[in-house]
């Protein structure tokens, strides 16, 4: 079983524990970065942007070590280059948030770009994959370790005008409850953090400015990630995270069709104004 954290910082003999971040920079992956260091955990974030170095210095300020890694995951030598620099640290991984993803939205015949959508698969789904099966395979060898991998109430439901966001949603919160069961007995669990609509720059960077579901309020990201960080150290096998009205859209009871029209008032362009 994976040490208690703060027994680690308490301790002026022992390292902290080490955890990676993914999509650290801002947003949720921000929040959990900031949580990890702010329970004792030294880190190691990674993100595509120049703003995963700001990233590093305000986290370095909450008194661990931090290695800040800009890569980009959507590419399988970026996911190399990530994994290698974790060896190289020569430190086991205690934990490891695989929260990197982007979405794009719009009418997928007409309104979004191929291109946008594979790189969204290359990043939400298969750099997933890869990353998870190298620390997955060093966390068994040590019969220790925990992995998050943030997954979203879209995940539960056809979401019309994110159509291959939501798949890939769906892809990894079956991967992570999967593979939850089969490392069961193994010392590593696995959580999924299955936030909803959650104030980032993700809706922006998606094209869906004029949509219902952009402009509306939404969920702290800081509340988001302490909800996931929490359920990891409870070994939970997952966690709606967020205001009440997200466990009501990821509930079992709700036929697809009424899902699939429920995310379509909220995901179509122009319905910000309807």
């Amino acid at each position: 079983m994976v040490e208690d954290p703060k027994d680690l910082k308490n301790s002026p003999s022992s390292r902290r524990p080490l955890a990676l971040v993914t999509g650290a920079s801002d947003g949720i992956g921000y929040e959990l970065a900031k949580v990890f260091a702010e329970n004792g955990y030294d880190l190691v974030i990674a993100a595509e942007d120049p703003g995963i170095v700001e990233a590093k210095q305000a986290f370095a300020q909450l008194g661990g070590e931090v290695e800040a890694i800009q890569v980009n995951l959507a590419q399988y030598e970026g996911v190399e280059e990530l994994y290698r620099q974790i060896v190289n640290l020569r430190r086991p991984l205690a934990a490891a948030a695989l929260n990197a993803g982007v979405g794009v939205g719009g009418d997928f015949t007409k309104g979004t770009r191929l291109e946008d959508e594979l790189n969204l698969i290359n990043l939400n789904v298969v750099s997933t994959v890869h990353l998870a099966k190298k620390i997955a395979r060093d966390m068994v060898d040590r019969a220790q370790g925990r992995i998050l991998f943030t997954s979203s109430i879209a995940a539960t439901m056809p979401a019309p005008f994110e159509a291959v966001y939501g798949a890939s949603k769906a892809f990894v919160q079956s991967f992570a409850q999967a593979l939850r069961n089969e490392l069961k007995g193994t010392g590593v669990s696995v959580t999924s953090l299955m936030p909803g609509a959650t104030e980032t720059n993700f809706f922006h960077r998606a094209g869906m400015d004029d949509t219902k579901v952009g402009t509306d309020e939404k969920d702290a990201p800081a509340d988001v990630a302490r909800e996931g960080f929490k359920a990891l150290l409870a070994g939970k096998d997952h966690v709606v995270a967020g205001s009440l009205k997200n466990r009501f859209y990821a509930a079992k009871i709700i036929p697809e069709t009424v899902k699939a029209a429920m995310h379509r008032r909220l995901s179509e362009p122009g319905s910000a104004e309807k």
